[in-house]
């Protein structure tokens, strides 16, 4: 049965059709949302409790123990090889900053490993047998001075697939709208209207715009479910840039169906519509890498899995009952706004008594990625504020241990940046052992510097050969192991393109990652001394910024490369550290060539081309074709005034 029953009408309805006379909200079905307490223990009566799926154990023991037994293997020889009759604090610093890094490098080989076994044992999922329950399924989209075509386009998109399948659940869309910005208001309203003539039963597009944006995307979505959430079993919250397929959506609303201990499922989003040479860098390692680690992370985690705060089903009920967010203290803010706030709701619905599960499989399920450097930097900067909030909740009551470690492992995935600045800062000063040193090169004599092993040149080599082998080794897993995924090298490009496009990606991602690394540690370093970054909406087009503005931006890491090069012509530094050197050098350049668009060129429209480029998808397609009538439609203007809520 089709209960949403709307028709897609792709020639426009004539003038005066359904959706001017009908109010832009359904009637308020209230739902109390209580604010948690982070120190008290909290259980959902409610909630059906958590059964864990067979031998979660041993996956996660499979996962942890290989990267913690290679991890104090590393420790050994380190301690070993520094000094046999005792160790400095600056060696013991040293071995920490070893291991920490290392770990994680680890626990991402262990991860993808865990992935291929699983999808070995098994390759082909059967259908579940039960029939779902129909659920009423809000689909929110929280949005904030975005682009009104490419919004309305996406959305117009999934509606028209969901239409084309025989739907089980009843869909109702809702624009949640946080915009200031007056004139992009005027065109919501338009796409609204526009939306609502293509789509004539004009009750199931809705729109909402609040007087003040309280709390951000918190507040906006929490307002929605203490006002209207009483009315939807389920919503499924996506982002401005969110796209997903009417199948993907009934997945997940039939899975959520069937699981009555399930609180939020969360799928796999895939990365697409990237043009520029950044942001295929990271579409391709989404694709072509990410599938396995998402397998091996849905395999240890199980019920206590993660959210990334869209393109997941949430059960309302247990989201308003468990996951009312609270103000925290930080040693910045007494007062303050959880800013990463989709990992601490998966937490709490997990605590309450509610599973969170997380689908790789699930396909159809997409978001587009920052253009340029600069944007994704500006992008992490917000998110590392967020992130390392997370440190100071984890002393929190109830949570369970597997949603303590992923609030950990969210801050260290910025902590991680200061670890491995400060080990090419320590390997710098060591330079090429005994005099061949930054330290003694400016102090003949320096009695509280450690005697560093001879660090010869394979030495350097092998250290080097290592770090750089276990950081690429998931890309090569992932590569050899890709079809796997069921992806074909035909949806590639063939044998030959997927073999260059790995290459350039492997290439790239090297020369990018010394620049990613000194960015992140700024961002940390700008949050721990209370610098707030402004939640502006993303320029997913990506920015236009010109060679001064880049200098500007890239003045540290260009400064840093220098530094190093200059040490390795003085012969005090390690030639070794060439490639990050030079990486830092250039940073303006590689910033600069980040937004160069490879469609627009023939010999590289190819180039690390994903199966979305090769073989589109219906649902790329058809927001493609909604994005421009729309954008067509609205920079024309309105063709009469258009009533406000």
């Amino acid at each position: 049965m089709n209960t949403i029953s709307i028709k897609a009408n792709p020639q426009n309805a004539p003038a005066g059709a359904a959706g001017r006379d009908t109010p832009l909200m359904p009637p308020e079905a209230p739902l109390q949302r209580p604010i948690q307490n982070l120190y008290a223990p909290y259980r959902d009566t409610a909630a059906p409790g958590v059964q864990s799926g067979p031998n979660v154990g041993l996956w996660r023991l499979a996962t942890f123990l290989p990267a913690i037994v290679m991890t104090a293997g590393l420790i050994a020889a380190f301690t070993e090889w520094f000094s046999p009759d005792g160790h400095t604090s600056f060696e013991i610093l040293l071995i920490i900053l070893i291991a920490t890094t290392f770990f994680w490098i680890a626990l991402s080989v262990s991860t993808v490993t865990v992935g291929i076994i699983n999808r070995l044992r098994e390759r082909n999922s059967a259908e579940a047998d039960t029939p779902p329950e129909p659920l009423k399924v809000a689909l929110l989209v929280p949005i904030y001075n975005e682009v009104p075509w490419d919004v309305y386009g996406n959305a117009a998109a999934m509606l028209e697939e969901l239409l084309e399948r025989d739907c089980v659940h009843d869909y109702t869309l809702f624009i949640l709208s946080d915009t200031r910005d007056e004139a992009i208001a005027k065109q919501e309203l338009q796409a609204l209207e526009e939306l609502r003539r293509s789509f004539p039963v004009a009750e199931k597009i809705c729109y909402r715009r609040r007087v003040e944006n309280t709390d951000r995307k918190v507040g906006n979505l929490a307002d929605w479910v203490e006002r209207w959430g009483g009315a939807y079993e389920a919503m499924l919250v996506l982002d401005a840039d969110s796209l997903m397929a009417g199948s993907a959506i009934s997945e997940l609303a039939d899975e959520l169906s069937r699981d009555p201990t399930a609180g939020l499922i969360q799928s796999f989003p895939q990365l697409f519509g990237a043009q520029s040479l950044f942001g295929r860098v990271q579409q391709f390692s989404s694709a072509i890498y990410g599938s396995l680690l998402s397998e091996g992370l849905a395999k240890w985690t199980d019920r206590e899995g993660n959210y990334w705060g869209h393109n997941a089903i949430i059960r309302t009920a247990a989201f308003a009952s468990c996951a009312g967010l609270p103000r925290i203290w930080t040693p910045q803010e007494k007062d303050a706004l959880i800013l990463s706030h989709d990992f601490v709701e998966a937490g709490l619905l997990r605590r309450a008594g509610w599973s969170v599960r997380f689908l790789p499989r699930i396909r159809g399920s997409y978001e587009e990625v920052p253009a340029t450097l600069v944007d994704y930097v500006i992008r992490d900067r917000r998110w590392c504020q967020g992130n390392l909030q997370h440190l100071n909740i984890l002393n929190s009551r109830g949570f369970h241990a597997v949603s303590r470690f992923h609030l950990f492992q969210g801050a260290m995935a910025y902590l991680l940046s200061p670890a491995w600045f400060m080990l090419l800062v320590s390997w710098a000063i060591i330079g090429n052992g005994g005099e061949n040193n930054v330290i003694s090169y400016f102090s003949a004599a320096n009695p509280m510097f450690p005697e560093w092993p001879e660090m010869s040149s394979v030495n350097n080599f092998f250290i080097l050969l290592f770090m750089y082998g276990m950081l690429l080794a998931p890309k090569f897993m992932g590569a050899s192991s890709v079809w796997m995924t069921g992806i074909t090298l035909q949806k590639l490009g063939g044998l030959k393109q997927f073999v260059m496009s790995f290459l350039i990606e492997i290439v790239l991602s090297i020369a990018f990652a010394p620049v990613l690394m000194v960015q992140q540690t700024v961002a940390v370093v700008r949050t721990l001394f209370g610098i707030k970054e402004t939640w502006n909406p993303q320029q997913r087009a990506g920015g236009k910024y010109s060679i001064k503005e880049l200098a500007k931006f890239h003045w540290l890491e260009t400064s840093i490369g220098v530094l190093l090069l200059s040490g390795m012509y003085l012969g005090i530094v390690s030639i070794w550290l060439l490639p990050i050197a030079l990486s830092l050098a250039i940073a303006i350049l590689l910033s600069a060539l980040s937004g160069v668009n490879l469609r627009e060129m023939k010999w590289s429209r190819n180039h690390m081309g994903t199966p979305e480029e090769f073989d589109e998808p219906n649902i790329i397609r058809l927001a493609r074709d909604y994005r421009l009538r729309l954008r067509g439609i609205l920079e024309a203007g309105p063709a009469d005034k258009i009533a406000a809520e």
